[in-house]
């Protein structure tokens, strides 16, 4: 992606698509690919050279979208004003591309900020990964297969922030009663279970996790526990924060939510010194 076509991408675009009115300006449907779905859209303060969340959304690996409000609105709410940029993505849904392949669009679209982040005003050397539910199996995917992220032409990021993954323990879910969305995504064959499963992936240390996990979920925080003491054993700074909130308000009221959202910014700070500056 050259910075000509990219300028020519946002002027016909336009800079405005925030999901309400209130919304600061952003640069919106930013490719990062060929395919319709693989844009995202940045929030960017004025100042430039910002520490940058890169959310990926949910939606059981088959819908989403990067402007749903849910996704974006308390988020940007609480962070823009602070100096810290807000990218959210797209990728590809299934049918097209099953989870795999769908890491390895967030993966692109990491490695597409960091390539031009002097030219979108992110300080590059700041991302911090964000994910909810199938969003956040993919970008813990990421963390657990450092494979994907060189692939892409991506580099290393400060932190991974999961918002109660759809899935860690692929096939622990898969031999056990599920939904049926667990078996469109994943299908059935054991080797695509562990090829795309963060917990048997991960095997040597990466930036630092925190693992949100609803507590009124049976099998959100068992598994977030399994994980993070995998991850802690390799040698990565890791922590579970379960939370007595649905699987849909651990997205939504980030942000809104004062306590909640204060935690999460004290691991951001303690990862970066970017962000902790941003977060006085």
């Amino acid at each position: 992606m050259s910075l000509p076509r990219l300028s020519v991408t946002l002027l016909l675009l336009g800079a405005f698509t925030a999901a309400n009115a209130d919304m600061p300006p952003t640069l919106g449907n930013v490719p990062y690919g060929p395919a319709p779905e693989q844009r995202f859209d940045l929030y960017a303060p004025q100042n430039g050279d910002a520490p940058l969340i890169v959310m990926v959304h949910g939606g059981g690996w088959r819908r989403g979208d990067k402007e749903m409000g849910r996704v974006v609105d308390n988020k940007v709410a609480r962070w823009l004003p602070r100096g810290i940029a807000f990218a959210s993505i797209n990728y590809r849904m299934q049918p097209t591309a099953a989870p795999l392949e769908q890491a390895r669009d967030v993966a692109r679209a990491l490695a597409a900020v960091q390539r031009d982040g002097g030219k979108l005003g992110i300080d590059r050397d700041n991302i911090v990964l964000m994910g909810h539910s199938a969003g956040a199996h993919l970008i813990a995917l990421l963390a657990a297969r450092p494979d994907l992220v060189n692939e892409a032409g991506a580099r290393p990021w400060r932190g991974t922030v999961l918002l109660d993954s759809g899935a860690l323990d692929v096939p622990a879910i898969m031999n056990a009663r599920h939904l049926p969305l667990y078996d469109r995504a994943f299908g059935s064959n054991p080797a695509d279970w562990l090829a795309a499963s963060p917990y048997q992936q991960l095997r040597a240390i990466s930036a630092p996790i925190l693992a949100v996990c609803s507590s009124r979920r049976a099998n959100a925080c068992p598994q977030a526990g399994n994980f993070v003491a995998k991850a802690q054993g390799l040698g990565t700074r890791a922590t579970v924060l379960p939370l007595d909130k649905t699987h849909a308000e651990i997205n939504a009221q980030l942000g809104d939510d004062a306590a909640y959202t204060a935690e999460v910014e004290r691991h951001l700070g303690n990862w970066s010194a970017a962000f902790a500056q941003s977060l006085r």
